[in-house]
């Protein structure tokens, strides 16, 4: 998923993506350690995701404080 899909999504959208990012990356690893055969790039890719998704979240949560007048 790239950034600019991000941005154009709701937080209500990137709290469902989210959920179901971390459901999926809980599902790999659990696979990884129980056979080989779970796809490693996709680990790689579903955690980056999670990622991306967080920050933008939190850079709207923080810009919305700041905007409200708080720290």
């Amino acid at each position: 998923m790239k950034i600019d899909e991000i941005r154009g999504k709701t937080d209500g959208e990137l709290e469902f993506e989210l959920k179901n990012l971390e459901k999926e990356l809980f599902g790999l690893r659990f696979k990884s350690t129980t056979e080989n055969s779970a796809n490693p790039s996709r680990i790689r890719e579903a955690r980056r995701a999670v990622a991306r998704i967080k920050t933008i979240l939190n850079q709207r949560a923080h810009a919305a404080q700041a905007k409200n007048g708080g720290h």
